[in-house]
C-alpha cells in the first residue's frame, strides 16, 4: 500500500483515489475537504429475490472476503473478534480478486464501501445476481492526500473542489458516471447519489466521518 509514501516522499503532489480520510492517517499525510462519502456494506447473492445473506449476524461461521489494507478489513476482523463470529475472513489482494472469491463461492460476501461493491457488481457476468445489503459499519470519507507541511497547495485544492460543488457540476458528472451507462463497455453503476454525500456536498469539510460525527 504505497499511497502514502510517495506523497510523503514528494514523488507526487496530489493522491485523489479511494483514500479514506482517518485520524491515523492524518498522522502522515494532508487531507483536502471531503470528495466523496461511501458506507461499508456487504456484496452478497441474490435468492428468491432477496439477499442470501441480509446483514452482519449473519454471517458468522462463514467465509467472508475484503481487500487487504483497507478500512474494511480492519473493521470486519475487529467485529469477527468482538462479536466472536467465527467468520473467515480472507483479505483479498484487490478488489477484483475478492469479487472473483465471491463469485466462485470461495465466500458468501465481500465487505467493503458501497461504491466499490457496485462497480464490481456492474462488471459482474450477471449483475442481477448479485445485490448490496447489510448496515453500514462505517461512513467513510475519501479525501484528495497532500503533504501535511504545504498549507497553500491545500488551500488551492480545496478551494477548487468546494468551487466544484458550488457550481452545481458535480450534481452532472455525479449522474454521468454513476446512474448512466459508462463506455467503452456500457456498464452502469445505478449508484443514486446518497443522502450523506449530498450533506458533505453541501457542507464541505476535511475532517474524517467519525471526526464530524463528535
Amino acid at each position: 500500500w504505497t499511497r502514502i509514501p510517495l506523497v510523503q516522499n514528494g514523488t507526487v503532489d496530489l493522491e485523489c483515489g479511494s483514500t479514506t480520510n482517518n485520524v491515523e492517517r492524518q498522522q502522515q499525510v494532508g487531507f483536502t475537504v471531503g470528495i466523496f462519502e461511501v458506507g461499508t456494506r456487504l456484496l452478497t447473492k441474490v435468492k428468491d429475490g432477496q439477499p442470501a445473506y441480509k446483514d452482519f449476524p449473519d454471517l458468522a461461521g462463514k467465509n467472508v472476503v475484503t481487500t487487504a489494507g483497507t478500512t474494511s478489513e480492519r473493521l470486519l476482523k475487529a467485529m469477527n473478534a468482538d462479536k466472536q463470529m467465527k467468520m473467515n475472513v480472507i483479505s483479498a489482494k484487490d478488489h477484483g480478486e475478492a469479487f472473483n472469491m465471491l463469485e466462485s463461492g470461495r465466500a458468501v460476501a465481500f465487505m467493503m464501501d458501497d461504491a466499490l461493491l457496485a462497480g464490481e457488481m456492474a462488471k459482474a457476468r450477471k449483475p442481477a445476481d448479485w445485490v448490496i445489503t447489510g448496515t453500514p459499519q462505517s461512513y467513510e470519507i475519501y479525501g484528495c492526500m497532500v503533504r501535511k507541511d504545504d498549507a497553500a497547495f491545500k488551500k488551492a485544492v480545496d478551494d477548487a473542489i468546494v468551487g466544484y460543488f458550488k457550481s452545481g457540476e458535480v450534481n452532472k458528472s455525479y449522474d454521468k458516471w454513476f446512474n448512466q451507462p459508462i463506455p467503452p463497455k456500457g456498464l452502469n453503476l445505478s449508484f443514486p447519489m446518497s443522502d450523506e454525500l449530498k450533506k458533505l456536498i453541501a457542507e464541505p469539510t476535511d475532517k474524517a466521518a467519525d471526526e464530524k460525527k463528535s
